[in-house]
């Protein structure tokens, strides 16, 4: 071979090639492939880095929500003299900042970033036990999870955080069990004041580790590669239609407009009356079956322990199948045949069997729900504040209106009235997903229609980036 034939070979292996072109000569640069990722060791460096702290924060936002009957069972009622519905007035008391600062909390979050915001109003709770501090946690998390993962990863995740909610009731029974025998006298305070100060103690000192090692946004996710990063970014766009990460006031004024806020508004208030209710009194409940305080206690882990269980298997399943109303209309009338028992049944094995079947069917559709809310709406601000707006409307009639006031003391042992609610807002529920199911169908017709009128693609995609989830290019989950 002839030194210029081997000069020119060396040139074409050279990363720079030069193709003639008539009337111009073009510089092409060679671009080496990117590296294959593999999507489950992405899901499984989220799982390990975003989900402990997740499940940590939940658990004690829940934790310290429902401790309040369990100080009741353990004699605070009988020492504070209360009497009548003014126990339920306490529960609202608190619930009612709650509920109103869910929005307002998910703005600031979008704003200051979930790494910061989150750990700093649970340390905030913990230490000054208002529930003021706390408000924001349930729909902050519920963005911060659908922030991070794909639509067809959420729901499994988000079950495993609202699996907190089985958790609490399980640990928190167990925990105001031990505090209330072991501490009771101590310092001169009763066993029902140590569950406030122990469970407050454990909020502050938690708050602060994760205060330090939780994440913001994938964007900036250092354990993940730059290919497992530019995979994450860019399949979260294409579930989100590219929707804007901007924050401008427009995308706070359309999540308060879109009529698919209200329904799922609507939705979430019918279930958090059962939902809040049933888990808050479940101590009480049980209590009013004949068994004691310190035994009340304890056999509130079996009804927990199963939610928790269940739930993680039907988020699953959720994901699995990338559906969320179906799998709420099949699982839904477990928890109706649950209070079915507890209305009509007397004996107190019948109750205690309904009570499970209850927390079986409850806390499985709530997180599937939540899921279902959080992954229907694009761009980043608008489902910031339409997650707040679903949690905060829905619990501030849910919990404080109907929830607070439906498990009565005069209503002891039976508590027919609480029971008869939860199950009629079950019915309507149920109908109201229905409705969801139906109307996101239609939805996504008329989307794929027009794309096949007007010629869309995925590479049309920027174009309607403010459009958010009303771009046509964007699809709702069923």
């Amino acid at each position: 071979m002839s030194s210029s034939a081997s000069t020119d070979q060396e040139k074409r292996s050279t990363s720079t090639d030069r193709e003639k072109v008539p009337g111009e000569v073009v510089t092409v640069e060679y671009v080496a492939p990117s590296p294959p990722v593999d999507h489950q060791k992405v899901l499984r460096k989220l799982d390990l880095h975003l989900i402990p702290p997740v499940c940590i924060l939940y658990l004690f936002c829940f934790l310290d929500r429902a401790n309040i009957t369990n100080a009741k069972v353990a004699g605070m009622a009988t020492d504070l003299n209360l009497t009548g519905v003014q126990f339920n007035l306490c529960v609202a008391l608190t619930l009612i900042p709650y509920s109103c600062l869910q929005a307002p909390s998910n703005i600031v979050l979008k704003k200051v970033g979930p790494a910061r915001w989150l750990p700093t109003i649970m340390f905030v709770w913990g230490s000054v036990l208002i529930s003021m501090a706390f408000s924001g946690l349930l729909p902050g998390l519920t963005y911060y999870l659908c922030a991070w993962y794909p639509k067809f990863a959420q729901a499994k995740r988000i079950g495993f955080m609202f699996s907190g909610v089985s958790l609490a009731g399980a640990f928190g029974g167990l925990l105001a069990f031990v505090i209330q025998d072991k501490l009771h006298g101590v310092a001169g305070l009763a066993g029902w004041s140590w569950i406030f100060l122990c469970e407050g103690l454990m909020t502050v000192l938690l708050a602060i580790i994760i205060f330090i090692f939780m994440y913001d946004y994938p964007e900036n996710a250092t354990f993940l590669t730059d290919a497992e990063r530019t995979w994450l970014l860019e399949t979260i766009k294409l579930d989100s239609a590219a929707g804007s990460k901007q924050f401008k006031r427009e995308f706070i004024v359309q999540a308060v407009r879109d009529p698919k806020t209200y329904l799922f508004v609507s939705i979430f208030f019918l279930s958090a009356i059962p939902t809040v209710s049933f888990t808050t009194f479940l101590p009480t409940i049980i209590s009013g079956m004949g068994y004691s305080s310190t035994h009340a206690q304890i056999l509130t882990i079996p009804p927990n322990a199963t939610a928790c269980i269940l739930t993680l298997c039907i988020s699953y399943l959720s994901d699995k199948k990338h559906l969320r109303g179906p799998f709420i209309l099949a699982w839904c009338p477990i928890a109706m045949v649950g209070y079915a028992l507890l209305i009509t049944m007397k004996t107190s094995t019948a109750q205690y069997a309904g009570s499970i079947l209850v927390m079986a069917g409850l806390v499985p559709c709530v997180a599937t729900q939540l899921s279902w809310a959080g992954g229907n709406f694009a761009g980043e601000l608008k489902k910031a504040v339409v997650i707040g707006m679903v949690v905060g409307f829905g619990n501030f009639g849910g919990q404080v209106i109907v929830a607070s006031f439906i498990y009565r003391q005069q209503d002891s042992p039976r508590y027919l009235l609480g029971h008869t609610v939860c199950i009629s807002s079950l019915c309507f529920f149920y109908v109201m997903c229905a409705v969801a199911i139906v109307t996101l169908h239609r939805l996504n017709k008329r989307k794929i229609a027009q794309c096949e009128r007007d010629g869309l693609t995925v590479a049309d995609e920027d174009a309607f980036a403010d459009m958010g989830d009303r771009s046509p290019l964007y699809r709702y989950t069923i």
